[in-house]
């Protein structure tokens, strides 16, 4: 039987505070964190880029058996 180990590489967190967005995205083997703005319309259209990436990549996870 395969076993599997999953590694944590990055971790993303997207934060509001007062009507204002911003991007948290730690680089966990290197220990790093970056943070930029981001405008409110690229929030709105985080879930619809989130669906097109998912259907885009499907087709590969199910033949790697991810």
């Amino acid at each position: 039987m395969e076993t599997s180990t999953q590694t944590l590489l990055f971790a993303a967190e997207l934060i509001e505070d007062n009507g204002t967005y911003t991007l948290v995205v730690e680089d966990v083997g290197k220990g790093t964190v970056q943070s930029t703005p981001v405008p409110k319309a690229m929030v709105d259209k985080l879930p619809a880029f989130l669906a097109a990436l998912t259907a885009k990549l499907s087709p590969v996870q199910r033949s790697r058996g991810w």
